[in-house]
């Protein structure tokens, strides 16, 4: 019988990558899929001394000491509640199942609950960096059990990529908060890809910059204060060549973005929690509007464009959508970070920010430069409200705004649709306490409804019998 450390369920892409990132790091893997032939095509392609396969779940839980160690990796929703009801008959107190796809986070409590009477730890852990960073070292985000975590955290802790010396891999908290963690960080992923989005619509379309040219740009940028995966990948993709004809591929892809759950799961999340995320929600909202191919075909043809203004010289228009996207990437990361305080409240996980901003630094999709000053800001002021009153972040949002204005009244004089980018300035103008209006909207609720209203000048609640007085 072979003995296994660790037992993989789910050996699709990313179930794949990371059994044979453990296998790498010497621990015995025993591999599990449903499909017989999905782990045989594995050992066939990937042979590997420390990788195992298993065809019966029964063998692969004995295969293993206790307390035995699981890790699911398929497809989030039902599929992994028939893999727990499939397991968890074989095991006993004390083992540990760890579910590693974009569970949502209140599934995960609900698992960790009921396998907590059974006297079985569940973990929801958050995985970051796609296949590449699943094979090589992702960014881990566990929650369950704190004690139990000492028997999973020097496999999770091994595997995971590496920054400043430090795994990018730490305990987040009880139940879901994993999970919850892993949602919050792929709502900001889609932020911030959209944001990257805008910039080049505005260097494309108001600038006039090639493709070649935009190369050039995001990869001097990718060595500046903007350095980070998402920009470095799209400083690549503007370079790749097309499969089919001559050009860059780019050129030939459709406008059009799927999206499997986690930003729209976020957005929600923050209605719930009355936390404005508003770039999330943008981002979440220009992806459904992108799919709507015909619609958007046919309002083309009966919507004039407007008159457009020309855009400055290169140079300067160069400069305006980096100082801009800059400025309102930390708004967006701002948000994000503020909506996890909010459910570390409101769900007793005591998140800690630092370390969450620090296992972002290397293998998730949105490691950045400047995750290393969020971790700083964070490690200097716990209990620091939202990112943007940090003097770090604070002297960007100075600096910037401007710009961030500018790019937005020629891509909007323009026609060029920038709703992250116009949230972010939105965002900056509400958060330093200019008027926003809500002195109407509370009056216009007690005329129409007896809502009530506060006042500036006395303390107390108030309503008053509008109109009574211009009969």
């Amino acid at each position: 019988m072979y003995r296994t450390d660790i037992g993989v369920i789910g050996l699709a892409v990313m179930g794949r990558s990371i059994a044979l990132n453990m296998a790498d790091h010497g621990f015995k893997v025993g591999g599990y899929n449903r499909s017989r032939q999905v782990t045989e095509r594995l050992i066939e392609e990937h042979p590997h001394e420390n990788l195992v396969p298993f065809y019966e779940l029964k063998e692969l839980v004995a295969s293993q000491e206790r307390p035995r160690k699981f890790l699911i990796m398929v497809k989030a929703g039902k599929p992994v509640d028939l893999v727990i009801d499939q397991l968890s008959p074989l095991l006993d107190a004390g083992d540990m199942i760890l579910d590693g796809g974009n569970s949502f986070f209140e599934d995960t409590r609900r698992r960790e609950q009921q396998l907590r009477e059974k006297g079985i730890y569940y973990f929801g852990t958050g995985i970051s960096g796609g296949e590449k960073g699943a094979r090589f070292g992702p960014s881990i985000m566990p929650g369950g059990d704190e004690a139990a975590y000492a028997h999973i955290a020097p496999i999770l802790e091994t595997i995971a990529a590496q920054a400043k010396g430090e795994p990018c891999c730490a305990y987040m908290g009880p139940d879901g908060a994993g999970h919850y963690v892993k949602m919050v960080h792929n709502g900001i992923e889609y932020a911030d890809m959209q944001l990257i989005a805008e910039a080049y619509l505005l260097l494309k379309y108001a600038g006039g910059f090639s493709n070649e040219e935009l190369a050039d740009m995001f990869a001097r940028w990718n060595q500046g204060k903007l350095k980070s995966y998402l920009i470095g990948i799209t400083a690549a993709i503007f370079r790749e060549k097309d499969d089919f004809q001559d050009g860059q591929l780019i050129d030939y892809i459709l406008d059009s973005a799927g999206q499997k759950g986690t930003g729209r799961w976020t957005s929600l999340e923050s209605l719930k929690q009355g936390v404005n995320v508003s770039l999330i929600t943008a981002a979440c909202n220009a992806r459904i509007m992108s799919n709507r191919i015909e619609k958007r075909k046919l309002a083309k043809e009966l919507i004039p464009e407007p008159k457009g203004i020309s855009a400055p010289e290169k140079a300067v228009m160069k400069e305006l959508v980096e100082q801009g996207l800059y400025t309102a990437k930390i708004t967006a990361y701002a948000q994000g970070f503020e909506l996890l305080a909010h459910a570390s409240k409101e769900y007793g996980w005591n998140l800690r920010y630092g370390r969450i901003a620090a296992i972002f630094r290397a293998g998730c999709i949105i490691q950045a430069e400047f995750l290393e000053d969020i971790t700083k800001a964070f490690e200097k002021n716990p209990e620091l409200d939202n990112l943007m009153l940090d003097s770090f972040f604070l002297d960007g949002i100075r600096k910037g705004q401007e710009s961030l204005r500018e790019a937005l009244c020629i891509g909007i004089k323009n026609g060029i649709p920038l709703p992250a980018m116009s949230q972010a300035a939105a965002y900056i103008d509400a958060f330093r306490g200019v008027p926003a209006g809500a002195n109407l909207i509370q009056a216009q609720r007690d005329c129409f409804g007896a809502h009530t209203y506060e006042r500036i000048d006395r303390d107390g609640i108030f309503h008053h019998d509008w109109g009574q007085d211009h009969e």
